[in-house]
């Protein structure tokens, strides 16, 4: 039965009040211990009621699950401060703390087929040596002498980077070094690159190229949560105090569809999932119910109509700012049957929902047509802002949004969240937790590398192409210089490229932060001129403040190479497809813009241009909703999940820009 607390609270102190009276009357007890007894109790429930009843946010929820959501909110506080303290101690330590989380790895698998085909034992920080016999004896004396063998280290520098040491013996790896080994892990052959067995092959969201599958351990899971989620909430509930309330969060992830391999293994992602989330989904406005549901499309309906039932909503959360943007842009386009389902206390027979979990959600539906009159009126006045009208007491919005992310983040920002705070707590892949934002009120997405996490080289940005480049220790990168990122972590790769490019901006006590700058794979090169994507949003960004009253949406663009004889013949240029609110035309005055803006931003494209060898770029609008389809388009080809996927904004395969080519309006 559910209920406000608020006005139950004060009662129930007067009850249990009464009844501490009635059993010091009634029962014989040692007179101190009674009235010592009772004023602990009422103690303990004011204490609970002040923590509870006066951080509910005024919605209906039952006694039950507020002191779960309590519990569970006092509990996080406790390990966040206590991981905290951990990780400000290793940023002082890095150097150190750096050396323990190779080694570790490397004497956990130093008995797998990768570790001793590279003589892991060798590496890991200790060397056998024999020493001198226990006893000795005259020369002649026939007895056979014992030696004992012992355990010597040396240093850590030579396990790092002496002759025969980790970075020295060890080649730095791509994804081709690994497919092979990963593919017998997949046929069930045990201690291939790692120790156990792993709890997942996870597909990769393959941004930079076709999906790979790599693995992922019980450890890389508790490290993300120990020194990611745990650390971030703590950061969060101090710059943000509100947050600390009973608020429910609306949390927009979905239930993957899981594959096996051949032995047996699940393949999917390693995101958040409901599934995941088990122990927590109480903390959530969607029921559990609702989140065995399969499909995208349904599964999103029923994330929002049961927000929309919550008016005292805190936090709207999801693993990336495109997942957040895309719910809003659902709920413009069928806020009016929400509606009606929340006035009549039903679920649209429109969605494809299994007949029996129908009747379980429809048994969560009541009538709300008080609730329903207020909904309609909000959406009747717009949009902009609406975030902040459906729920008034909305603190967060918690979702990463750097990277390929950063321009869902700012149209959320500009639009459906007007005045909401937003924090990016995590700098992550599916390789494990990098790095995590200590500064959540900053506008800029800086992320203080986790010292335990992952042991991490950087390579140069201008070695990238170097053969065998010469990689930095964290204690050796400087302040505004890029840099690849090159891992080693938990689940069997070793000194691998990850493709990232990361910016150090500065360092927290002795431990590097870094901003994302751009995937090495999403980059714009059709004569060698390595057109970022940030470079490249930068310019477009500045186009289409040219263009009133244009609103940018989305965007990729394609090397004119990969599409084939459907644009005609021409020198290599870009074909750039936006999708537009505001316009449905540009002249070519104002498509050229964006050619300008890129050649004011990088000199080395304005030169190929001026020489002619860069055509100019040409620029496609598509119809609305057209980028959402590829979306879906390309995580069916990919087996990639919504909790994942990342826009690609540099396409690389011709059904993905002949898509969009189809769907050109202008």
């Amino acid at each position: 039965m559910a209920f406000s607390w608020s006005r139950v609270a004060p009662l129930c102190l007067v009850v249990l009040a009464l009844a501490v009276a009635i059993v010091g009357q009634n029962y014989a007890a040692p007179p101190p211990l009674t009235p010592a007894l009772g004023v602990c109790v009422l103690a303990g429930v004011w204490l609970l009621w002040r923590g509870t009843g006066s951080k509910a946010g005024g919605g209906q929820r039952t006694f039950g699950g507020l002191l779960r959501h309590y519990a569970a909110v006092k509990a996080v506080r406790w390990l966040g401060e206590r991981q905290r303290r951990k990780l400000e101690a290793d940023a002082r330590n890095v150097t150190q703390v750096q050396e323990e989380t190779l080694l570790k790895r490397l004497r956990k698998n130093a008995n797998t087929c990768y570790g001793k085909q590279y003589d892991f034992r060798s590496m890991n920080g200790e060397k056998w040596q024999t020493t001198k016999p226990f006893l000795s004896f005259p020369a002649n004396t026939h007895i056979r002498v014992l030696h004992h063998t012992v355990l010597l280290p040396f240093t850590v520098a030579d396990a790092l980077s002496g002759s025969g040491g980790f970075r020295a013996h060890h080649p730095v790896t791509t994804y081709e070094h690994y497919r092979e080994l990963i593919g017998r892990v997949a046929a069930g052959e045990d201690k291939v690159l790692i120790a156990e067995e792993p709890s997942l092959l996870a597909v990769t969201s393959g941004t930079s190229g076709p999906s790979a599958v790599l693995l992922s351990t019980e450890d890389t899971n508790r490290d993300f949560f120990l020194q990611g989620v745990a650390v971030c909430l703590d950061a969060m509930h101090e710059a943000f105090p509100a947050t600390n309330s009973l608020q429910r969060t609306t949390k927009f992830f979905y239930t993957p569809a899981l594959r096996r391999s051949e032995s047996g293994i699940p393949i999917g992602t390693n995101s958040s999932t409901p599934s995941s989330s088990r122990h927590v989904l109480h903390l959530y406005t969607t029921p559990a119910p609702a989140l065995e549901v399969p499909g995208e499309k349904e599964a999103l309906y029923l994330h929002l109509l049961f927000a929309l039932k919550d008016p005292s909503v805190g936090t709207l959360e999801s693993n990336f700012a495109s997942t957040i943007f895309y719910a809003f842009i659902a709920l413009q386009n069928h806020w009016q049957e929400l509606v009606d389902d929340i006035e009549q206390g039903k679920v649209s027979s429109a969605l494809a929902l299994d007949p029996r979990l129908r009747a379980r959600l429809e048994a969560l539906m009541k009538p709300d047509p008080q609730r329903a009159a207020q909904l309609r009126a909000h959406f009747q006045n717009g949009f902009r802002g609406i975030a902040k009208q459906l729920w008034p007491q909305l603190n967060l919005v918690l979702a990463v949004d750097s990277g390929s992310n950063q321009i869902y983040g700012e149209m959320l920002r500009e639009s459906y969240c007007r005045g909401v705070p937003f924090y990016s707590p995590f700098y992550a892949a599916t390789e494990g937790l990098i790095g995590v934002n200590l500064w959540p009120q900053e506008s800029s997405r800086r992320y203080v590398l986790c010292p335990r996490s992952m042991f991490c080289e950087f390579l140069p940005e201008t070695s990238l192409e170097d053969a065998s480049p010469h990689t930095l220790l964290m204690e050796e990168v400087v302040e505004g210089q890029n840099y690849e990122l090159v891992i080693t972590n938990a689940s069997g790769l070793y000194r691998y490229r990850i493709g990232d490019i990361v910016k150090v901006v500065g360092f927290h006590h002795k431990c590097p932060i870094v901003e994302f700058q751009y995937r090495r794979g999403q980059m714009l090169n059709v004569r060698g001129e390595k057109v970022s994507e940030l470079l490249f949003l930068g310019a477009l960004k500045k186009a289409v403040g040219q263009w009133p009253p244009a609103q940018l949406v989305d965007y990729c663009c394609a090397e004119s190479g990969i599409m084939g004889d459907s644009i005609g013949g021409s020198d290599p240029h870009y074909q750039v497809f936006l999708e537009l609110k505001g316009v449905r035309n540009l002249t070519e005055e104002q498509r050229y813009k964006l050619d300008i803006c890129l050649q004011q931003d990088s000199a080395v494209y304005k030169s190929f241009r001026i020489k002619g060898s860069i055509g100019p770029m040409r620029v496609q609008l598509v119809a609305e909703g057209a980028f959402r389809e590829l979306q879906t388009q390309m995580m069916a080809s990919s087996n990639t999940s919504p909790n994942t996927f990342k826009m690609h904004r540099v396409l690389h395969r011709r059904e993905d820009a002949h898509f969009l080519l189809g769907k050109t309006i202008s």
